[in-house]
């Protein structure tokens, strides 16, 4: 049977800045009690009081990923060399028989021009291409063939080199995401290896996104 306790859960794993705020005390306790009445009353199909609710609240465990611990700080600090890239392409191509053939082609021409910004990945169904914007017309022409489900210009990649053990860390990205988030900053790709993790936005938010992420590692 599902208690106070488990729709206080419930509703604070799906809004993570809510719990994060929850977990640094600088929330009311009282006032968000109140704010929760209804949608917990809803939940569990009859009237639940606030006194109840803040006394869940009070008593909620956050996850250890939302603490600042040692672990997490020290990763953070060690945060390697941060880039930024301009004048990128990103193209979105339905996957096809011919794809890989037509990619095998313009890996030759790239492989002529090694100070190109150049990622490829494979979905399910889709393939993305990010290039630099000097490569387009020869893109387009290359996949002429393909069914393009978009094209944008104008963007700008940030990468980040990360420790090397920075894939044992849980809820590492979530301090980028939530900065940038916090910021206003509309991310167009994340892009990610082992140990670099990168972000694609419009010109626009570079100037704005690259402070962010420093911020995050200051």
């Amino acid at each position: 049977m599902k208690t106070v306790s488990n729709c206080v859960e419930d509703i604070l794993i799906t809004q993570p800045y809510l719990e994060e705020a929850l977990s640094r005390n600088i929330i009311n306790f009282s006032a968000l009690a109140l704010e929760l009445t209804e949608p917990i009353s809803k939940m569990l199909k009859k009237d639940v009081k606030p006194g109840a609710i803040m006394m869940a609240l009070r008593r909620y465990n956050p996850p250890v990923t939302l603490t600042n611990s040692i672990k997490m700080k020290r990763v953070i600090q060690n945060l390697g060399d941060i880039t930024v890239r301009s004048n990128l392409t990103d193209f979105t191509v339905k996957n096809s028989e011919t794809i890989i053939d037509n990619h095998s082609k313009i890996l030759d021409r790239i492989n002529q021009e090694s100070k190109l910004f150049y990622t490829f990945t494979r979905g399910i169904h889709e393939s993305n291409i990010i290039i630099s914007s000097s490569l387009k017309d020869f893109i387009v022409n290359q996949l002429k063939n393909e069914s393009f489900l978009a094209v944008q210009d104008g963007l700008s990649a940030i990468s980040i080199n990360l420790p090397q053990d920075n894939s044992k860390i849980a809820g590492l990205y979530y301090h980028f995401f939530k900065r940038l988030a916090w910021e206003g900053i509309v991310l167009y790709e994340v892009i990610s290896t082992t140990n670099e993790f990168t972000i694609l936005v419009e010109d626009v938010y570079v100037d704005k996104a690259f402070a962010a992420i420093k911020r995050v590692k200051s």
